[in-house]
């Protein structure tokens, strides 16, 4: 089979094609495993975080791609939940252990052993790949192979930050930061609690334009404050400032979710503006999310084809996904960027 492998760790500045087209053996799949044909792979940030050596593989060389749907070609001898043909997807969670503390009280996203699609397992950067059939998804007709496949990340990861933000109708949600998940956490919002306002917080005047355009009771740059204070605040952004300025807008004993993978180095020294009575006091709470359960991502998908959520795509070739992590890097956005597998 035809796979883009990630073989060393660089930056995008020094390397531009940080991954190689190779050919491999197509993988077998074990008792409890499905092989799956894959059809279509989001490309995601955390990608990049994983090239650039911020959340590293744990061995290489390694596939990249966590946002896989494709069609099951065969299974173990133990597979009964899927037949051939039928259309599934896998996401960041690729496994857990199922026997400890956190895995049986429906927290298996801390689970010491849990495995990462396309980090510590092979990814969907290419033809076939393998998943245990817990941990597969069925997709929604309502939804094309490339529509699907964003959903899988920053949809799934967009609602566990709503979900733990524990905001409720007729309350006021931040969210600071507009990208792939946050504006995704808009439409459900919308749709879910239609009247809690919604204020976005974003550096870029053409995404506090978008944000209105989609709903958004008020939007703002990054350090502006709205007239009222908020209930809740998502930071998706990977910086430390938003994080205190979104601190200072919270109602007493509101809560601050950090959507983040991991947070730059380049402005720590933000965190040296906190002031305690501002920013904290008054039993204000700051959370992070770490991965996505597997409950996440099944009831996302049903949300999403409830309301539905469709998002704008960009297709590339699996052989031009260097390119489409260049132009992500970049900043080069339109839309969610999917390679096509055939």
């Amino acid at each position: 089979m035809k796979a883009m492998v990630l073989k060393q760790l660089s930056t995008i500045a020094d390397n531009k094609n940080p991954l190689a087209l190779v050919d491999l053996p197509k993988p077998v799949p074990e008792n409890n495993e499905i092989l799956i044909k894959v059809s279509a792979c989001g490309v995601c940030h955390t990608e990049l975080d994983e090239i650039e050596g911020r959340t590293p593989p744990p061995k290489l060389p390694v596939i990249l791609g966590h946002q896989i749907v494709g069609r099951v070609a065969a299974g173990g001898d133990r597979v009964a939940k899927f037949r051939k043909g039928d259309r599934v997807g896998i996401a960041w969670i690729h496994s857990a252990c199922g026997r400890c503390h956190f895995c049986r009280s429906d927290a298996e996203n801390l689970c010491a052993h849990f495995k990462a699609t396309g980090r510590d397992a092979q990814g969907g950067y290419a033809e076939y790949t393998t998943v245990d059939q817990d941990f597969a998804y069925n997709i929604p007709e309502v939804f094309t192979d490339l529509q699907a496949a964003p959903l899988l990340c920053a949809g799934a990861i967009g609602y566990r930050s709503m979900r733990l933000s524990g905001i409720k109708d007729d309350q006021n949600l931040g969210l600071t930061g507009f990208g792939a998940s946050a504006h995704l956490v808009l439409k459900m919002v919308r749709h879910k609690y239609p009247d809690t306002k919604v204020f976005v917080f974003a550096r870029s005047k053409k995404e506090r334009a978008f944000a209105r355009q989609l709903g958004a009771f008020w939007a703002g740059d990054t350090s502006a404050e709205p007239s009222e204070k908020l209930d809740s605040i998502i930071d998706t952004t990977p910086a430390w400032k938003p994080v205190v300025e979104a601190l200072k807008c919270l109602k007493p004993g509101g809560r601050l979710i950090i959507n983040a993978i991991r947070k730059e180095e380049s402005d720590k020294k933000a965190l040296l503006n906190l002031d305690y009575p501002g920013h904290l006091w008054q039993e204000k709470e700051i959370k992070s999310v770490a991965n996505v359960v597997r409950t996440d991502v099944r009831e996302f998908l049903l949300l999403a084809a409830e309301i539905p959520i469709k998002p704008e795509v960009q297709e590339f070739e699996l052989q031009d996904a260097n390119r489409a992590l260049v132009e992500l890097k970049q900043g080069e956005i339109r839309g969610a960027k999917v390679l096509k597998i055939d």
